[in-house]
């Protein structure tokens, strides 16, 4: 049995990955393959999962619907022309017998179905939350995505109902639930990105507060956002000066933490402790730890300034506040953290500007009635862990050993 998976960004490989993982435990024999049609692939070559095709790292990191420069810069590295490749590598798939699971959104789903192969499709990108909860429609939702009647466009669904389309996997209960209104598989089984995540079950120390900082997991978006995440460090200091804070920056495996630790230097950071994952950096008896052991921050951290993607919806999932605001992109634009406060609910804090940040987390840490509601926001809209074990499971039934 064989099978290619497809992904389109770093976060889809990820969740692609454990996925992968599940399916070997209990599958040792299958025969599988990766096509990442964003970026280099790392995580599957870690895994030593062969990829089926060229892959190339473009300028825009994925984002090249907004258009404009990013865009044109893929297009002259060429863009249309590993497209071409990729789309022809898929339907040489399909026609070796050779199943497809698709992870990420549009672009994916529709290179599965081009293939003529049987395909299951993992949606990471799209959630019903951002355009209604459980009480209805949100309030800046426009009549056209109400006529829509799904955060799902049309063309998405009439892929996801075809008869070769075993399975869908939504990322929450929500959306699983308005795509079952159609012909389409959806199976709410859970949100892969949350396995392997636990949080700290002790009291919060109400002197002390452990303070997560994210800025994401692009280069050199992450560098520019860390600026701005270090002026809203001191905004924090300045509001809490009563709290013990303790300051923890989630750096991506992949990224260089010298770059990191460089940028915190030159706004005045003292480096007092420097090992090969972790740098301690020092300015007026303050502390912020720079470190790439993720889980660890995640379990220990009360908060999170946030300008990142996944890494944000992760935390939110194990029920915690996080505040954000908007950089200058590709990714961390002001269009993505307002759909990222959609997405997430009254677990997103969204200002203006790092100089705010002090005052947001000020009024969160005191609102026990909120930071309740937080919880129970997180494993509604994020999920409880195991969905990869559970889609992988069900991708053995209703996929790879279907009639």
């Amino acid at each position: 049995m064989k099978l290619l998976v497809l992904s389109n960004g770093h976060g889809e490989d990820l969740i692609a990955i454990r996925i992968i993982k599940r399916l070997l435990q209990d599958l040792p024999e299958l025969e599988i393959s990766a096509l990442p049609i964003v970026g280099q692939g790392y995580a599957y070559q870690d895994l030593h999962i062969s990829l089926a095709g060229r892959v190339q790292q473009m300028p825009s990191g994925g984002f090249i619907y907004k258009g404009g420069n990013p865009l044109w810069q893929d297009l002259r590295r060429g863009l249309i022309q590993l497209t071409l490749e990729q789309i022809n590598v898929v339907r040489q798939w399909g026609k070796t017998g050779g199943k497809i699971l698709a992870v990420g959104d549009l672009v994916p789903l529709l290179y599965a179905w081009w293939s003529k192969a049987d395909y299951a499709f993992v949606g990471t990108a799209k959630s019903e939350y951002y355009v209604r909860d459980e009480f209805g429609w949100l309030p800046q939702t426009s009549w056209l995505e109400r006529k829509l009647d799904s955060i799902y466009l049309p063309w998405e669904r009439w892929l996801m109902s075809r008869d070769r389309c075993r399975g869908v996997f939504p990322r929450d209960s929500l959306t699983s639930e308005i795509l079952q209104q159609w012909a389409i598989p959806a199976y709410d089984l859970g949100n892969p990105m949350m396995d392997g995540l636990t949080t700290k079950s002790m009291p919060r120390e109400v002197d002390k507060l452990d303070i997560l900082l994210l800025p994401g997991s692009r280069m050199p978006e992450a560098i520019r956002n860390w600026q701005q995440i270090l002026t809203a460090v001191w905004s924090v200091i300045k509001t809490l000066p009563q709290k013990q804070l303790n300051f923890q920056a989630e750096i991506a495996a992949a990224l260089d933490l010298k770059s990191f630790m460089i940028s915190a230097v030159t706004q005045g950071w003292q480096v007092t402790s420097k090992q090969e994952q972790t740098v301690i950096l020092t300015q007026n008896k303050h502390t912020v730890t720079l470190t790439q052991h993720n889980q660890e921050c995640f379990k220990q951290a009360d908060i999170a300034i946030a300008m990142a993607g996944t890494a944000t919806e992760q935390f939110v999932g194990l029920g915690k506040p996080a505040v954000i605001f908007p950089g200058e992109g590709p990714q961390f634009t002001y269009a993505f953290a307002e759909a990222q406060a959609r997405l997430l609910g009254c677990a997103i804090l969204m200002v203006e500007n790092p100089g705010q940040v002090g005052k947001a987390i000020a009024k969160v840490i005191d609102d026990e009635q909120l930071l309740n509601k937080i919880v129970i926001n997180g494993k509604r809209r994020m999920g409880e862990a195991g969905a990869a074990k559970r889609i992988a499971e069900c991708l053995q039934k209703t996929l790879l050993f279907s009639a």
